[in-house]
């Protein structure tokens, strides 16, 4: 490691700490919704002995648990385990921009090409706030992009087993194992292809499998929760159907289930259908389009690994702030013109997240508050833009005479 990377390392973290500082040390805002003492409950039953899925319910994968029991093992309150967990996240987020950097190096992006990455990653996180900081989604990213940056440094072993832990930790990166497989197969060929293939699999199972045979109900349970879970307030199909209500009188309802607020009803049902064929449609776009073209490029590849989460975000069923969280630590990756548009977009959205959430979160869920209702689906609506810019091909202009 060159002494350029040592220092541009060390001056993200310093970054990195002094952003974390200020959003978890209350001089932007209380979080106003916390899913803290979720995770302390969790906590402080694995602390005291109880096995997860077995003696007590949960629906996060078996990867998650580490970030839930480490603050209960060194706290002895509720106000001692928020701290703990927070110090926890803004480790994360440190490692977040450390990771960041390391994978910009390997893409050779310029010294102000990952001032700007970096920038634009710790600037989204201020901008969705404190609450960032009470969910663990910081770790998973953090997990996530070890992975990403490992695969980039063409790490044969460690990238497959990073992705089946960040698999095995929150099931978003299970996106990215298709472009692993074929950027392997296109590099190494078909026998180096299946055994990254196993070593992802098999890495996530390996951590799923002891909890699976003390508990399988509990943890076909948790996982069923997951993938089966009902249309969010402030997904794309929610932000269409409150629009036709507040533009056209159409009836809507509500109700909490599955850890979120959701719209409910027949209508609702439809557009959770609709809007899963097209989050299918596009990542099938993804993964052929990437498998189609070079799949060996190193910028290639991170620009379709940030497309491919960002349509699982963008489509998806459910779209909670946090999620905005996963795409920061890949948009910022995607190199040239288009990287900075993308960069830009996903800016736009934590803004607009911001003005509404928390603030007039429960408004819109129990009133279906009229501007937090089109900042929904005008928040929603740049997710998939930028999934646009991602994926649109850029013809190359055929060059002049001379």
């Amino acid at each position: 490691m060159t002494a350029r990377v040592v220092l541009l390392a060390g001056l993200a973290a310093t970054a990195a700490l002094a952003a974390g500082l200020f959003v978890g040390g209350g001089l932007e805002g209380r979080p106003g919704i916390t899913d803290t003492p979720v995770y302390r409950t969790y906590g402080e039953r694995m602390a005291g002995g109880d096995m997860p899925y077995r003696d007590f319910v949960v629906e996060y994968p078996p990867g998650a648990l580490a970030p839930f029991v480490l603050p209960a093992l060194v706290s002895s309150s509720a106000h001692g385990y928020d701290i703990a967990f927070k110090t926890l996240m803004v480790l994360a987020l440190i490692a977040v921009t450390v990771l960041v950097v390391l994978s910009l190096v390997a893409l050779r992006g310029s010294t102000s090409r990952i001032a700007l990455s970096v920038g634009a990653l710790l600037a989204g996180t201020v901008l969705l706030g404190s609450f960032a900081l009470t969910r663990f989604d910081l770790y998973a990213a953090a997990v996530t992009l070890a992975a990403v940056c490992a695969i980039l440094h063409r790490r044969r072993a460690l990238g497959p087993a990073l992705l089946g832990v960040a698999i095995a930790t929150k099931l978003y990166p299970a996106v990215l194992l298709p472009l692993l497989v074929v950027r392997t197969w296109r590099s190494e060929g078909r026998a180096a292809a299946l055994r990254g293939l196993a070593l992802a699999v098999g890495t996530a199972l390996a951590i799923y499998l002891p909890f699976a045979i003390v508990a399988p109900e509990g943890v076909a349970r948790s996982i069923w929760r997951q993938l089966g879970r009902p249309l969010q307030i402030e997904s794309l199909g929610s932000g269409v159907l409150l629009a036709l209500h507040h533009a056209f009188g159409m009836p809507l309802a509500w109700a909490s289930s599955s850890g979120s607020q959701n719209l409910t009803g027949t209508v609702a049902g439809v557009a959770a259908t609709l809007t899963t064929l097209v989050g299918v449609a596009a990542l099938l776009l993804v993964w052929v389009r990437f498998a189609r073209g070079d799949a060996t490029g190193d910028a290639r590849f991170a620009r379709y690994a940030a497309a491919a989460v960002v349509a699982f975000v963008a489509f998806g069923k459910v779209v909670s702030p946090q999620f905005l969280v996963w795409l920061l630590g890949v948009v910022v990756l995607v190199q040239g013109r288009r990287g900075i548009t993308a960069m830009a977009l996903l800016l736009a959205a934590c803004a607009l997240t911001r003005l509404w959430f928390p603030r007039t979160y429960w408004e819109l869920v129990k009133q279906f508050d009229p501007t937090a209702s089109w900042l929904v689906l005008v928040r929603d609506l740049v997710l998939v833009s930028l999934f646009a810019v991602l994926v649109v091909r850029v013809r190359a202009r055929e060059p002049g005479p001379a």
